[in-house]
């Protein structure tokens, strides 16, 4: 199994379109990228764990899914750092390979020492980018493939059955 750890302030604040996003409202910059991840773990098949830092919401440590990828919010006075170090030598087994998403240098060459391998902040927007252009290409090509039917219809036909289908008149 692969596991994604993403330390989520670090790669806001690397991603173009997430730092502009952040300086309006933090809140949303955290929803895209947990939707960028949900994209990738979907797409990968890897399990991806997104961890801020405690210090831009109060309170105690949180822990929830959203969109089916795992976020974590540390405690006070724990750094997504540490919690991501704790997590890369809790989860590493000869069956695992852990992947930590940062650009921090410091963190980087820890992660490097449990047996971890990283990935910068560019490798994962590069990635994520690759990604989301599969995505598109492969709806676009089932939204043109038409459904086959027993019988041939002209498309004024089709187009009544489909508002008929969704409930339209």
């Amino acid at each position: 199994m692969d596991i994604l750890l993403v330390d989520g302030y670090n790669i806001i604040g690397a991603w173009p379109e997430l730092r502009v996003l952040k300086n309006k409202d933090l809140s949303a910059a955290r929803d895209l990228l947990i939707e960028k991840m949900a994209e990738y773990q979907a797409y990968t098949g890897y399990r991806v764990i997104v961890v801020f830092d405690a210090h831009y919401v109060q309170g105690t440590e949180k822990k929830f899914k959203n969109h089916e990828v795992e976020v974590i919010f540390t405690r006070e006075n724990e750094t997504a750092d540490e919690r991501i170090e704790k997590m890369a030598i809790a989860l590493n087994n000869r069956l695992t390979q852990i992947h930590v998403a940062t650009s921090d240098f410091t963190e980087q060459w820890a992660i490097f020492g449990q047996g971890a391998l990283r990935k910068s902040a560019r490798e994962l927007f590069t990635e994520t980018t690759v990604i989301e252009k599969k995505i598109e290409k492969k709806v676009e090509k089932n939204y043109k493939r038409k459904p086959v039917t027993k019988i041939p219809l002209t498309d004024e036909m089709a187009e009544i059955f489909e508002k008929w289908r969704r409930g339209g008149s």
